[in-house]
């Protein structure tokens, strides 16, 4: 199943690596389904968190919007959730896309 991985950063966060930004999964431009069927995830002390919808807060800032292709949603929040910026104060919306 394809998913976009829309990655936000804390406002006014550190510039990273365009490697850091865009994993090797990318496979092209997707339409999205409903915001209602985003997953959001965040590492807090190690701890994955996972929010129904879209969330971002007022002190994000959208950072890189990638496309995966995973066998399910598990394995489309374990990327997320392995992300430098889900690893560093930031979040990522898992959003599937229509097929």
């Amino acid at each position: 199943m394809r998913y976009a991985l829309l990655v936000r950063c804390p406002a006014g966060g550190e510039e990273r690596p365009a490697e850091c930004l865009v994993p090797p999964e990318i496979t092209g431009r997707v339409r999205l389904r409903p915001a209602a069927d985003a997953t959001t995830v965040r590492v807090q002390s190690g701890e994955v968190l996972l929010g129904d919808g879209p969330f971002a807060n007022r002190g994000e800032d959208l950072a890189a919007i990638a496309f995966i292709d995973v066998d399910d949603l598990d394995e489309a929040i374990a990327l997320a959730a392995g992300h430098p910026y889900a690893l560093d104060g930031g979040s990522v919306e898992v959003r599937p896309v229509w097929e």
